[in-house]
C-alpha cells in the first residue's frame, strides 16, 4: 500500500467519524440547549431529528450524485459543507436557524458514510478486502460510542456550542489531505445523465416522511398525531409512486433492479436487522443504567467503550477469517447467535445486577458487531463493482439506519406501553385491604418516624412512606417492562436468520474495487 492509499483511507475514516459521532453527541447537550436557547425538549428534539431526516435522504442517492458530478468534487464538498454548517449551528442566535444548519449538515453528512465506505475498499488488494471492512466497521460502530462522552465532555467544560465547533479543525485536516489525495475514478464527472426530478422528489418525500414519523411517532403519539398520520401516507404514497416510476423511466436516480438480485435483498434485511439490534440497546441499555445506578449519559457511553474496543480489536481478525473461509456466512451465523445470547443475558439483569455483569453482555456484544458489520459488508458488496456497487452501499447504510430507527421507535413506544399495562395489573396489589401492603406501609412508618425525628426533623412519616413504597413499585414495573421487552427483541432479531440462509454468493468474496 502507497502512501497516497494512507491517505486515502485516513480521510474515509475522518469523514466517516465526523458524520456518525455528530449523529449522537448532541443528545447529552439537549437540557443545556433548552435552557440556553429557551426552548422546550419537543422543539429541540428538531435539532435531531432534522440531521436523522436529512442523512436518510442522501445515503440512497450518494453513489448517483458522485457518477454525475465526480467522485472528488462530490464528497470534497460534502466535507466542506459540513464544516462549515457545523460552524454555523454553534454560532446559531437561535433555535430556528440551528435546524436549517443542521439539516444542511445531515444533508452533507449523507453522502460522507457510503462514498467512505467505497474509498477504504479500494485501497486494497484481493487477499486483504475483510480489512478494508474492518477498518471501516471500526468507525462505524465506535463513532455512536464516542459520540456521548464526547458531548457531555465538551458541554460541561467548554458550552453545548463546542460540541458543533471541534467539527472546525478536524473538517479542515481532512478537507485538505483529501484534496491533495483523492482522485475520481475514469469517467466520472462526465456523465451528464439528467437528474430524475420528480423520482428526486418522491424519494426526498417518501424517506423524509419515513423517517421523520419514526424519529417522533412515539413523543406525538403516534396516529393521533395529524403531523404523523399525514407524514404515513405521504410516506407510503410517495415511496409505492417512486418504485413505479423508477422501473419506467429511462434514467432513474436509483437502479431499483439490483432488488432483483436475491443477494440484495437478503444483504439489506441483515443490515436492518443490525440497524435495529445496534440502535435499540444503545437506546434501552441507558434506560436501565440510569435507573439502576442513576448512570447519566456520560457515565452510560463510558459503559459503552469497553465493548467498543473489543470490537476494534476483532475486526481486523474477522477480516482476516472473511477471505481464509470458503463461506463467510458461517461468520455472520456465529455474530447472530452471539447477539441472541447477548439479549439472553439481558434477560437475567435486575436491579440488583453488578456492573460487571452488563460489563460481560457488552463484551459479547462487541464480538457479535465483529462478526456481524465486516462479513456481511464483504459478503455482499464483494457481488458487486463500478456503480453498482456504489449503489448497494448506499443502500446497506440506509437500511441500517432505517432499521435502528425502526427499532428505537417500536422499543420506545413498547416500553411506554408495558409500562403502563403492568402498572395497571400491579395496581390492584397495593390496595390497603392487602394485608402485605399494610404490614409494609406501617413498617416503613415506624422506621421512617424514627430516622427522620432524630437525623431530618421532619413529621410526615405517611406521605415518606408512601412515596417510598411507590418508588419501589416503579423500579418493579421497569424492570418487569424491561424483561418483557427483551424478550420480545429476541423473537424479532430471530427472523434475521431466514435472510442469512438465502444469500446465495454468485461469485468468490473478493476485494471489493472500482467504486464510485
Amino acid at each position: 500500500m502507497n502512501a497516497n492509499s494512507k491517505l486515502i483511507i485516513f480521510v474515509a475514516i475522518m469523514a466517516s467519524l465526523l458524520e456518525i459521532i455528530d449523529t449522537s453527541i448532541v443528545n447529552v447537550a439537549i437540557p443545556t440547549m433548552m435552557g440556553n436557547l429557551g426552548a422546550t425538549l419537543e422543539d429541540v428534539s428538531m435539532v435531531i431529528t432534522g440531521y436523522t431526516v436529512a442523512n436518510a435522504i442522501v445515503l440512497p442517492i450518494s453513489a448517483w450524485f458522485g457518477e454525475r458530478f465526480g467522485r472528488r468534487q462530490y464528497y470534497l464538498s460534502c466535507i466542506f459543507i459540513f464544516t462549515l454548517t457545523s460552524v454555523a449551528c454553534g454560532l446559531a442566535p437561535n433555535l430556528t436557524s440551528l435546524i436549517i444548519f443542521r439539516i444542511l449538515q445531515g444533508i452533507a453528512g449523507g453522502a460522507l458514510l457510503p462514498t467512505s465506505q467505497a474509498l477504504i475498499y479500494e485501497q486494497f488488494p484481493p487477499e486483504k478486502a475483510g480489512i478494508a471492512g474492518a477498518i471501516f466497521g471500526m468507525s462505524v460502530m465506535i463513532g455512536p460510542t464516542l459520540g456521548p462522552v464526547m458531548g457531555g465532555y465538551l458541554t460541561d467544560n467548554y458550552g453545548w456550542r463546542s460540541i458543533f465547533n471541534i467539527n472546525l479543525p478536524l473538517g479542515l485536516l481532512t478537507l485538505a489531505i483529501g484534496f491533495v489525495c483523492i482522485k475520481n475514478r475514469g469517467n466520472q464527472g462526465n456523465n451528464k445523465v439528467r437528474l430524475d426530478i420528480l423520482g428526486f422528489i418522491l424519494l426526498v418525500l417518501g424517506i423524509g416522511c419515513l423517517q421523520f414519523m419514526l424519529e417522533r411517532g412515539q413523543a406525538d403519539e403516534w396516529f393521533d398525531s395529524k403531523i404523523i398520520l399525514t407524514c404515513a401516507i405521504v410516506s407510503c404514497i410517495s415511496i409505492i409512486s417512486f418504485i413505479f416510476w423508477e422501473f419506467k423511466v429511462k434514467n432513474p436516480i436509483l437502479n431499483l433492479h439490483l432488488f432483483k438480485e436475491p443477494i440484495v435483498i437478503s444483504g439489506i434485511t441483515l443490515m436492518a436487522c443490525l440497524g435495529f439490534y445496534l440502535y435499540g440497546i444503545v437506546f434501552i441499555l441507558p434506560v436501565f443504567l440510569n435507573r439502576a445506578y442513576n448512570y447519566d449519559a456520560v457515565q452510560v457511553g463510558a459503559m459503552f467503550i469497553p465493548g467498543s474496543i473489543l470490537t476494534a480489536f476483532c475486526m481486523p481478525f474477522i477480516g482476516k477469517q472473511v477471505q481464509k473461509i470458503s463461506d463467510p456466512r458461517r461468520l455472520i451465523f456465529i455474530g447472530l447467535v452471539f447477539v441472541e445470547l447477548s439479549l439472553l443475558m439481558m434477560t437475567f439483569f435486575s436491579s440488583f445486577t453488578s456492573k460487571v455483569s452488563v460489563l460481560y453482555m457488552l463484551f459479547i456484544r462487541g464480538i457479535a458487531l465483529a462478526f456481524l458489520f465486516v462479513p456481511i459488508n464483504s459478503t455482499i458488496l464483494s457481488q458487486f463493482k463500478g456503480y453498482e456497487l456504489g449503489q448497494v452501499s448506499g443502500f446497506l447504510n440506509l437500511f441500517r439506519q432505517i432499521g435502528g430507527s425502526m427499532g428505537i421507535a417500536l422499543i420506545d413506544t413498547m416500553l411506554a406501553r408495558k409500562l403502563s399495562i403492568n402498572y395497571n395489573e400491579l395496581l390492584p396489589s397495593l390496595s390497603s385491604l392487602n394485608i402485605n401492603m399494610t404490614t409494609e406501609l406501617n413498617g416503613n412508618i415506624h422506621g421512617l418516624a424514627t430516622k427522620f425525628s432524630n437525623q431530618v426533623g421532619l413529621t410526615d412519616y405517611m406521605t415518606a412512606s408512601i412515596a417510598s413504597i411507590y418508588h419501589r413499585v416503579q423500579q418493579q414495573i421497569f424492570m418487569l417492562s424491561f424483561l418483557q421487552l427483551l424478550g420480545i427483541m429476541m423473537i424479532i432479531f430471530s427472523v434475521s436468520f431466514i435472510p442469512l440462509f438465502l444469500i446465495k454468493l454468485k461469485k468468490k468474496v473478493v476485494a471489493v474495487t472500482d467504486v464510485h
